[in-house]
């Protein structure tokens, strides 16, 4: 087990959980069948939704908060909230996005997490 550093890095660099060497990732997002240094079989991953979620709610409120505050302090047309908020929500969006999953993926393999078992 490594340690709260090493998960970190691992979380943002979108490494393997065990060895902290081999990629997560194939392309942006498709996750890898098995890590091409130690072996370990990504199939035991799963996410599920987890991440839409979480970007869904995190980006939504700062740029809710934002928006509100700029509405609010400048009175701007509704032109400009389109032209300063769409690139900010596809940016935060495909960001995060990637950063949640790999979060995920790490700590579901750090922890243990899998589907409930019969003893």
């Amino acid at each position: 087990m490594s340690s709260g550093a090493n998960t970190f890095r691992e979380c943002i660099l979108g490494l393997c959980p065990q060895c902290g060497e081999g990629p997560l990732f194939t392309g942006y997002l498709a996750v890898r069948t098995s890590c091409p240094n130690c072996g370990l079989d990504y199939s035991i991953f799963d996410p599920g939704d987890g991440p839409a979620v979480f970007g869904i709610l995190i980006v939504g409120a700062i740029v809710c908060g934002l928006a509100l505050f700029v509405e609010f302090h400048f009175h701007p047309p509704l032109w400009v909230h389109a032209l300063l908020w769409l690139p900010l929500i596809l940016a935060l969006t495909f960001g995060f996005l990637r950063l949640a999953k790999s979060t995920l993926l790490v700590l579901q393999y750090k922890h243990r997490a899998g589907e409930g078992r019969r003893q």
